[in-house]
């Protein structure tokens, strides 16, 4: 692991996307930050993500354009489908035409695929120090900082001292549940169904180089090509009871189960998505979880201590924007870092301020498009007309897509 070249300003609970996106966005404004990763090793597991045109002007300005283009794929177009009768019912055109209109394309990367090359960016500025096996378990306010317990390696306990903490440790977060005492995560009831599979295996008639949501009853799956084009993601999403504390993303279901799961959930389906999910081996189950919508900037900074990411604002996927908004919170923080003429707890304030209304309307939008997107009778009826009649007009999102963010410095 690398180690600072000065005392680090800031420790980042978590080295997932939010944390390792918080820890380079904070270095390239020359703030030396101390990285705490639970983990043994820097891992993502396999899943997709898709990276709307607000994700990718952050990415492209933080000097990642290079290696994104070489482990993402473009898709031209995304296409709403009936799940019901196949029948395409809308199309958003993507690729130059979303590029011209919000100056970047819309990317999809395997997960794994933008965590490697954060982490890379973040290894590459030499301002940050990364810990393996370190798990928060406590912190203190201090006049000019934060205190923080942890537990390391082989157990062993260790302090550390920092002028801000930063949560971005997931849905879980320890950090969240220090700083606001609320309830722990809820199951919602709906399980996410995901896997990978070589686009090569499948039969030309159901390989892709869209993203296509296919739109059903009590369910819909969404598809798209990562890893350069050469492999398929595939989510279905489903309605099912589960235990309240069902966590993490691989729950123990057998193949077997998730086939009749799955057997179950597309009863009724057109053929071209059942037939793509026959084809499909080595799911994973992932058991959707939530909590409320941001209600100030509260929820996000006080005093010394910060929250970034699902530790501040867990969304549902059905925006497909959760990884980009723990990438934008990234980018303001890292701006509102940089403004050394305020004490520390009103950087973070001006941080939180920026970031929790824009937050909230995400949170709130992705759990309407899940509630869109499974809908049944004359909601089903009319969700399908209206995409037949205002198309483009109705997936586009201007306020999302073409939000500019507070810039920094270089």
């Amino acid at each position: 692991m690398t180690e600072p070249s000065a005392q680090a300003e800031l420790l980042i609970a978590g080295g997932g996307i939010g944390g390792l996106a918080a820890a380079l966005a904070l270095t390239r404004q020359g703030a030396p930050v101390q990285l705490l990763e639970q983990a043994q090793a820097f891992t993502e597991v396999g899943a997709g993500i898709q990276l709307g045109p607000n994700v990718v002007r952050v990415l492209q300005g933080w000097g990642l354009q290079s290696a994104l283009e070489a482990v993402a794929a473009w898709p031209q177009q995304l296409q709403a489908r009936s799940a019901l009768t196949g029948e395409v019912l809308a199309r958003l055109p993507l690729g130059a035409d979303i590029a011209q209109r919000y100056g970047a394309p819309y990317a999809t990367v395997h997960r794994a695929d933008l965590h490697s090359l954060l982490l890379a960016a973040v290894q590459s500025q030499g301002l940050a120090s990364l810990k393996l096996q370190s798990v928060v378990q406590s912190f203190e306010e201090e006049p000019t900082g934060v205190r923080v317990s942890c537990v390391g390696e082989n157990s062993a306990a260790q302090t550390l001292s920092a002028q801000a903490l930063i949560g971005a440790d997931g849905l879980w977060s320890r950090v969240r549940t220090l700083l606001l005492k609320d309830a722990p995560p809820r199951a919602t009831g709906h399980l996410a169904y995901r896997v990978l599979v070589p686009q090569k295996i499948l039969p030309h008639a159901l390989r892709c180089q869209d993203v296509m949501v296919w739109m059903g009853e009590h369910m819909h799956g969404v598809q798209y090509p990562v890893c350069g084009g050469d492999w398929l993601n595939l989510v279905v999403l489903t309605e099912s009871q589960l235990p309240a504390d069902a966590q993490g993303w691989d729950l123990p279901r057998s193949p077997d189960a998730v086939a009749q799961d799955l057997r179950k959930a597309l009863r009724g389906t057109c053929s071209p998505l059942q037939d793509l999910v026959r084809y499909m081996e080595g799911w994973r189950v992932w058991s959707l979880c939530e909590r409320g919508i941001v209600q100030g900037s509260h929820h996000m900074a006080q005093g010394h201590v910060a929250l970034l990411g699902d530790a501040a604002h867990p969304m549902l996927p059905y925006l497909a924007q959760g990884a980009g908004m723990a990438i934008e919170d990234a980018q303001v923080l890292a701006s509102a870092w940089s403004e050394r003429s305020l004490a520390v707890p009103q950087r973070l304030q001006h941080y939180a301020q920026q970031r929790w209304q824009r937050n909230a309307r995400v949170q709130q939008r992705a759990q309407r498009n899940g509630q869109i997107f499974h809908s049944t009778g004359l909601m089903r009826v009319g969700r399908d007309w209206g995409l037949r009649s205002l198309g483009a007009r109705l997936m586009d999102i201007p306020w999302l897509y073409g939000a500019q963010l507070s810039a920094g410095k270089p």
